[in-house]
């Protein structure tokens, strides 16, 4: 049986005809299209005919069919490849979507922040190396090796006037320890000032017409240390500091083993009923016998006994019949 070719022509034509009406998609109202969000809008109104009788296919059929234009509209965007792959350049979103997390709030400025930013004072970021005279090299400006160091000098000058048998060396570690101290205090305040808790004060500045004891100074100094997140578990301890006293409350724990659980309830039952006091028993029935036989005995109005009871042995009342 012979085939035509006239036969195989129009199969290959139906064939791409059918190929080429997948790709297409027509809408009464065109699709907004926002390409940066991968995000199609189809506002065409809903065919209650077919919607009520094939619900799952019909909306299939949208859902399809919008996809395939967010598709061809992606691909008519430039491309490039990526090692194996050929990727689309996206532009930008143009539909604002909601944040899943709120926006960070930004950090208060610090004490010098605030005081350069009323100066007017720009930082400049300074570089890394340094040039030193003496070796006439590039160095570090900061850290081991660092050029123009002047704290490998033999000799230091005595300024005019300062005291002729002053120990300079000496007293240049210790304007160099106040001034690491004071920059540590400093970090410590800002970090409290950050997390909303009491600010501490530094040297007199919170108590100008009195001077502070050795006491409030240490107390201070610890309170500004403990502000940290972790409570100044990871702060390095200075020189000679000692341990800070009476900072809380430690907790109580019960032991977990030597008491029991029965015990532990009967020892708080046991409490409850510690100041009440004991009954007698005995004492209690002895009480109730003698106003039973008293309230039996004692005469009414009429000379007689009580109601129901009797007088002595007599006839009581006879109930009406």
């Amino acid at each position: 049986m012979g085939v035509k070719a006239q036969d195989i022509l129009e199969n290959i034509r139906k064939d791409e005809e059918e190929r080429i009406k997948s790709t297409t998609v027509e809408k009464d109202i065109d699709v907004n299209l926002d390409l940066g969000n991968l995000l199609a809008v189809d506002s065409n109104p809903l065919d209650a005919i077919k919607l009520r009788r094939s619900k799952e296919s019909y909306l299939m059929q949208l859902a399809r069919g919008n996809t395939q234009l967010l598709l061809n509209n992606i691909w008519q965007l430039e491309t490039e490849r990526v090692e194996d792959a050929v990727v689309a350049k996206l532009p930008d979103p143009e539909t604002r979507l909601p944040r899943e997390k709120p926006i960070p709030k930004s950090k208060p400025p610090t004490k010098w922040e605030e005081y350069a930013k009323v100066k007017g004072i720009r930082n400049r970021k300074k570089g890394r190396m340094v040039w030193d005279d003496v070796t006439k090299s590039w160095k570090p400006r900061w850290g081991y090796q660092r050029g123009n160091d002047d704290t490998k000098e033999w000799v230091l000058e005595v300024p005019k006037n300062a005291n002729p048998n002053e120990d300079q060396f000496e007293k240049k570690m210790k304007e160099k320890k106040e001034r690491v101290a004071k920059n540590e205090l400093q970090r410590l305040r800002n970090i409290a000032r950050r997390s909303g808790k009491k600010v501490p004060g530094t040297g007199l500045t919170n108590l100008p017409n009195k001077q502070q004891s050795t006491q409030e100074l240490e107390a201070t100094f610890h309170q500004a240390k403990r502000s940290t997140a972790s409570l100044g578990r990871f702060e390095n301890n200075l020189r000679n500091e000692k341990p800070a006293k009476n900072q809380g409350k430690k907790r109580k724990f019960d032991p977990v083993i030597m008491i029991s659980e029965k015990d532990r309830q009967m020892k708080i039952v046991n409490e409850m009923f510690k100041k009440n006091p004991k009954m007698d028993v005995n004492k209690a029935v002895n009480q109730e016998i003698n106003q039973t036989t008293v309230r039996k005995h004692k005469p009414g109005k009429n000379g007689k006994g009580q109601k129901g009871g009797k007088k002595f042995g007599g006839k009581g009342k006879g109930k009406k019949r």
